[in-house]
């Protein structure tokens, strides 16, 4: 038996994303936190499939486009991995605004976009640039220390982008791409650090991305990061979420006020424009930035195929029988 599914691949500023238009599962109604919920708990194998290898890298970002539950909204959106699932994604916003242009459905002007952590605005610019208004933004703890092991104690802030981020300076790395495998030796150690001591984010929730920053390289940036992502790849562009929480810390600091710009350069020299609005005394980040669709193709689900459901990073081999009921 074989099933297909239609994707369409772009890239952010390096950073791939592939769109799940049609083949998904039916995740039924609700909320989009819900619909996460249930994808993750009966669907998690057509996750793997789409992103993991032989069809995809560590790198893919997957997005399942799904009806949103509130009105004022014109899709819901659920962001994944190689190794489990995002509450936004910055990177993963602009490529779906490019693939939809792409798909003709739309020509510009605002999207709104329920995602798990609540409610994001995207623009299509006329250059073909896109703007997200992101999810509120904050610092929840400052200068941090960490018992990492094989380096000591390094410090950061802790900082809630969409995702829950370790953010790092003054951690004497060189950050430069002919030393991806040293800078992610270092970030992940700090990530089994933070685990080891049961640090978290405010609310509990795992700190699962490690921002390394340092001089930027990029002419106009005001800084470089390298960000390690849950399932320990880099990310190629700057990081939306990680941006993000960049900007609330900057905000927190007074070292960034509302319409100022800051420019974040990533480890391959891509650029994210970002600025702040404060409503009600939360900072809502803005990011900036370019994709550009790659491929439009179909995945072919084949059950026959040993590696049909991809391959786990740890190496666990994901061979269900078929493909979970409901999946059209």
């Amino acid at each position: 038996m074989t099933r297909r599914v239609r994707v369409v691949d772009s890239h952010t500023g390096g950073e791939p994303t592939r769109v799940v238009v049609s083949g998904g599962p039916d995740l039924g109604t609700g909320p989009v936190s819900q619909k996460l919920d249930r994808f993750r708990s009966e669907y998690d194998t057509f996750r793997s499939a789409v992103v993991n290898e032989p069809r995809g890298n560590d790198a893919i970002v997957g997005a399942l486009l799904c009806e949103p539950s509130d009105p004022s909204c014109d899709a819901g959106v659920i962001f994944f991995n190689n190794v489990g699932y995002l509450g936004m994604c910055g990177h993963g916003t602009i490529g779906l605004m490019v693939t939809l242009a792409h798909l003709g459905r739309i020509r510009g002007g605002v999207c709104r976009l329920e995602t798990p952590p609540g409610i994001v605005d995207a623009h299509l610019l006329d250059d073909g640039r896109v703007t997200i208004r992101n999810v509120a933004s904050y610092r929840s703890a400052v200068h941090v220390p960490v018992e990492a092991p094989g380096i000591g104690r390094v410090y950061g802030d802790i900082a809630w982008g969409g995702n829950w981020f370790f953010l790092c300076s003054g951690h004497g790395q060189e950050l430069a791409l002919d030393r991806l495998d040293e800078l992610t030796d270092f970030a992940w150690r700090i990530r089994q650090g933070l685990t080891a001591h049961g640090i978290t984010g405010s609310d509990g929730g795992e700190i699962d991305h490690i921002e390394l920053f340092g001089h930027p390289t990029a002419p106009g940036a005001d800084s470089k990061n390298f960000v390690l992502c849950p399932g320990k790849a880099y990310d190629r562009s700057p990081c939306g979420t990680g941006t993000s929480a960049k900007l609330a810390c900057l905000y927190a600091d007074g070292k960034l006020r509302p319409g100022e710009t800051w420019r974040q350069e990533s480890i391959v020299g891509s650029v994210f424009e970002g600025t702040v609005s404060v409503v009600n005394g939360k900072v809502y980040p803005e990011i900036t930035g370019s994709a550009y669709v790659n491929a439009d193709a179909e995945l072919i689900l084949d059950d026959r195929d040993p590696f049909c459901y991809g391959i786990r990073t740890a190496g666990a081999l994901v061979t269900p029988a078929v493909l979970p009921t409901g999946t059209s």
